[in-house]
């Protein structure tokens, strides 16, 4: 194994303002309590599209005020977007989704296209920078394809964006690079033409959701020491009871976000019965499957950062699997969670 990352690693969604813009004093407490209660050394995922580089300036800002000696943490920074002037009310990226930021986005996904990507973060991190790189949302870049040749040209430009950061990678620029995407397939496939280090699954293997292929996947990338990480194990806020789900509003009328809710309920009530705290059980689920080595967890209160550290650590009772089992919760039982 080339390298190591803690079994809990922190979203810096929040420092970029997804959905709320907390104050820079909260952000500057979230922080802080990272380093006082999380695993060392503590392990920071960012990019440059939360908040059109904010969470990136806010990252390097408050390190340096906080003095954090670089050995002492690790930065993750998925590439792919990078900041540019606001001509509009909101930003055009992903509207609704960043609350008060002062800039928009543009999506730069090509080999000159990450070398500025990295540039840009590495500028607004220091005097800190990033050690683990990856080309972010994959999977929406080839998704927006016109036509079959189109999404060839799209392969093509995510395939040379790789190669220029494993050149980085190969040189000791940075230590390790990988891939995050929230449909797990794109990764699979991106997984015959890149070499990862390491691999981000974002709402695909969750206590709602857990395909038996995907599982599968998992213990492929684990059998050749790629590092999975979990991450976006509510659903966006969904599972412990927001009205977003995989970063889209729920419609009440839609059959399939009927379903979901349903779901919710006879989850929270199987976990009101089981004396459980939902949020934990989701996290030791998803941190579960074999091969999977670290979960990716966020918050935007400081208080509620001792929790994501016991989620991440502390094992759900056995019990509590075969009740949700036994109910339709869930379609597989968890082994327990590999220990590093």
């Amino acid at each position: 194994m080339p390298f190591a990352l803690p079994r809990l690693i922190f979203g810096a969604t929040t420092l970029g303002n997804l959905f709320v813009a907390p104050p820079d004093s909260q952000k500057r407490e979230l922080i802080r309590r990272w380093f006082q209660l999380g695993p060392w050394p503590v392990a920071i995922d960012s990019a440059g599209k939360y908040g059109a580089g904010l969470s990136l300036e806010v990252i390097g800002r408050e390190l340096a005020a906080l003095q954090i000696d670089p050995s002492e943490v690790i930065l993750s920074n998925k590439l792919g977007w990078r900041r540019v002037p606001l001509t509009t009310p909101e930003p055009t990226f992903e509207p609704g989704a960043w609350v008060d930021v002062r800039h928009d986005a543009v999506q730069d996904i090509s080999r000159e296209g990450i070398l500025r990507c990295w540039s840009e973060g590495d500028e607004l991190l220091a005097p800190y920078h990033a050690d683990l790189l990856s080309v972010h949302d994959p999977d929406e870049y080839l998704a927006a394809a016109s036509d079959p040749d189109d999404r060839r040209r799209r392969l093509d430009d995510i395939i040379s964006a790789y190669q220029a950061i494993r050149e980085l990678r190969d040189a000791g620029r940075v230590a390790a690079i990988g891939v995050g995407a929230k449909d797990w397939t794109i990764i699979r496939e991106l997984d015959q033409h890149c070499d990862f280090d390491w691999v981000m699954l974002a709402n695909s293997f969750t206590i709602m959701r857990h395909p038996p292929e995907l599982i599968a996947f998992i213990a492929s990338l684990a059998s050749r020491d790629v590092w999975v990480i979990n991450s976006a194990l509510m659903h966006g806020g969904f599972l412990t009871g927001g009205d977003h789900c995989d970063y889209r509003r729920l419609d009440p009328g839609s059959p399939a976000d009927q379903a979901k809710l349903v779901w919710r309920e006879r989850f929270h009530q199987a976990c009101r019965e089981l004396a459980v705290d939902p949020f934990h059980v989701a996290v030791a689920f998803g941190g579960s499957s074999t091969g999977i080595r670290s979960v990716a967890l966020s918050t935007s209160r400081p208080e509620r950062v001792e929790s994501l550290v016991a989620a991440a650590h502390n094992p759900v009772p056995p019990e509590v699997w075969t009740q949700l089992h036994r109910r339709g919760l869930i379609a597989v039982i968890p082994s327990p969670p590999a220990s590093d």
